[in-house]
């Protein structure tokens, strides 16, 4: 569902079942209804759809049509945003302090700045980044994503290493193929651009017979490149982007068990929901406790009971009406 945090103050959060009044409050019944988030997320991928149609160019009549649906699209995207600002009622810049809602607000805002009209290439770069906007739908992309941004430190000395490593090779070939392989190693350009394809391992049987040709010992050459880049540095950045994900999730875990997080969207935090349910089974093990300290005490200490008549009218023990308190959810104090 889209995330309408409220207040963590008591006076201005709403009950169980109320929102707010007025306006803002028809806007968060329509923000946390489920039609509301499928049909978005069906003209996010209707609006790709026309994207993809418009790249042919013979469309004729359609042409037009696609115009129209374009429009179409706008005022929907724009008729969203609006309802989901209005849903934070008196504290509209609270939508803003998510970062997926401000993506949102940019992508549908800005195609009505001045310079975006006509078939430009900006233009379609705007329309092209609505597809981005399923993201936020998802969780599992969510957290992709996140991970994906939580790695870029970790990245960015990845890439470092590789670059040192890569340009020492590079270097390296210069020096023993330069003469004999010029378009691969003419010069450190061409050098790091062999190398760089070399990475897919596409090319290395025919650079490996190229190098024997030349001397069995450019074997030792291919084998540490392939051992140290293709093997070594690239589970190297498999690790750190695992290592994000993981913490992305942790991370997502312990947003869920912060105070105010309401992920059924019945208006009281999954943290009330869960004191409530903590204290209702504490009941129920009192409950059962006593009753099983007085089946204990009538099994031991209570002399035999008589045997009854078939014909005579059972009457309630202790234990029995205990055992019905448990059946009916009744406290033992008669709450």
């Amino acid at each position: 569902m889209l995330d309408v945090p409220w207040p963590a103050s008591t006076e201005d959060r709403p009950g169980r079942r109320a929102g707010p009044p007025g306006l803002a409050g028809w806007c968060l019944r329509v923000v946390r209804s489920r039609l509301f988030e499928v049909a978005i997320v069906v003209l996010i991928m209707a609006n790709g759809v026309v994207l993809g149609v418009e790249t042919y160019r013979d469309l004729g009549p359609a042409r037009p049509v696609l115009q129209w649906l374009e429009w179409v699209f706008r005022a929907a995207f724009v008729f969203e945003i609006t309802v989901r600002v209005l849903a934070y009622g008196r504290r509209p810049q609270d939508f803003f302090r998510h970062g997926w809602n401000v993506f949102d607000f940019v992508v549908t805002v800005a195609i009505f700045l001045p310079g975006l009209h006509g078939d430009s290439a900006l233009l379609r770069v705007v329309r092209v980044a609505r597809m981005l906007r399923l993201v936020r739908f998802s969780p599992g992309l969510r957290t992709i994503v996140a991970a994906l941004l939580r790695s870029l430190p970790g990245v960015a000395g990845f890439l470092a290493l590789a670059g040192v490593t890569l340009y020492v090779y590079g270097m390296a070939g210069w020096l023993i193929f330069g003469e004999a392989q010029p378009e691969q190693y003419g010069d450190i350009g061409r050098s790091l651009l062999t190398l760089f394809v070399l990475l897919s391992l596409e090319t290395l049987p025919d650079l490996v017979e190229q190098g024997m040709a030349l001397s069995p010992w450019t074997l030792v050459y291919y084998v540490s490149y392939v051992i140290i880049t293709v093997n070594l540095l690239l589970n190297i950045l498999i690790a750190v982007i695992v290592n994000s994900m993981e913490e992305a999730r942790r991370l997502e875990m312990t947003e869920r068990l912060g105070p105010g997080y309401d992920e059924d969207g019945d208006g009281v935090p999954d943290e009330v929901d869960r004191i409530a349910l903590t204290q209702r089974l504490d009941d129920l093990r009192a409950v059962i406790g006593e009753l099983e300290r007085e089946l204990r005490i009538d099994r031991d200490d209570r002399p035999p009971r008589p045997r009854r008549d078939p014909g005579e009218p059972a009457t309630e023990t202790g234990a029995a009406s205990r055992a019905d308190r448990v059946r009916t959810g009744r406290r033992p104090d008669g709450g």
